[in-house]
């Protein structure tokens, strides 16, 4: 009688195979969202745009994001709606209130987001407060970001102090982890930030919350220098670019450009349909055709 074959012990050897096959799937993707920022002489600065995922449903957060793309731009943040957006200016309170309205969820956004990896290659950014992760679960939320191709990730309220478990999470899945530098952080939080940012450093262009103004303030040359000194990752400015005139003036101080609450106004004001997915591609292509 043939002795039967015992099972071969999975040991530890093989858990490293596993996690090493799904690291390799996973590493195209990776370094994606720096290499956006590589510019070559006389070629614009590269821009992120922002939107808010399910405004006023999935269907046209798809076709805008995609459009967005085709126009120029680098870098797509996916904003995940939020009943308290304390850090954002009406526009993006009411993308958000739409949004909500219509019933978008993290775990919808997720799925956004694979199906938008299948039309585009442009990196993307998951922009959200940190509640709704935190429901999800850490490590499940980096494990499913990750599946759904998306590159980074921007918790908008979540602290260096605080961020180390979530950090951690999102470094075992290849997910690059963005943090916002203020205009009153101190060299040592920026130090902090800088340790644990990847990608890119979002810097802050003044104090109070998102909306489009007219001017740049003169502290953003001092603030880049700041962070210079402590990173080499690029830096991108944002809350309150709208203008051509704001990307000109940013040209040679900064590595990117944030563009949000003048996108979701375009599409406030021309309407959620064609005229609106029009204006706000447009937008992108008037800021990309500065420098």
């Amino acid at each position: 009688m043939a002795r039967k074959k015992k099972p071969r012990k999975r040991g530890k050897r093989a858990s490293r195979a596993r996690r090493a096959a799904r690291t390799n799937e996973r590493a195209p993707t990776r370094g994606r969202l720096r290499a956006a920022f590589r510019r070559r002489r006389r070629q614009p600065l590269p821009l992120v745009a922002y939107v808010t995922a399910g405004d006023p449903d999935l269907k046209f957060t798809e076709h805008l994001v995609v459009r967005l793309a085709e126009a120029g731009a680098d870098v797509i943040e996916l904003g995940v709606p939020f009943s308290d957006p304390i850090a954002d200016g009406p526009v993006i309170q009411r993308a958000s209130e739409r949004a909500l309205k219509a019933g978008t969820t993290l775990s919808e956004v997720l799925k956004l987001a694979r199906r938008l990896r299948r039309k585009t290659p442009v990196p993307l950014v998951l922009f959200s407060y940190y509640n709704p992760v935190l429901q999800m679960g850490a490590e499940r939320f980096a494990e499913r970001a990750a599946a759904a191709g998306i590159n980074g990730v921007l918790i908008t309220d979540l602290t260096p102090e605080e961020a180390r478990p979530f950090v951690g999470a999102a470094r075992r899945q290849g997910l690059d982890t963005v943090f916002l530098a203020a205009p009153t952080s101190t060299k040592q939080r920026l130090r902090a930030l800088a340790r644990l940012s990847r990608g890119f450093i979002y810097l802050i262009a003044r104090r109070g919350i998102t909306g489009a103004r007219t001017e740049v303030s003169g502290e953003i040359r001092a603030q880049v220098k700041r962070l210079r000194r402590l990173t080499r990752l690029p830096v991108a400015v944002g809350f309150g670019i709208a203008r051509r005139e704001q990307v000109a003036a940013l040209e040679r101080i900064a590595d990117g450009v944030v563009v949000g609450s003048a996108l979701i106004e375009c599409c406030e004001k021309a309407g959620h349909g064609e005229a609106g997915l029009e204006a706000a591609a447009q937008l992108v292509r008037e800021l990309k055709a500065v420098g």
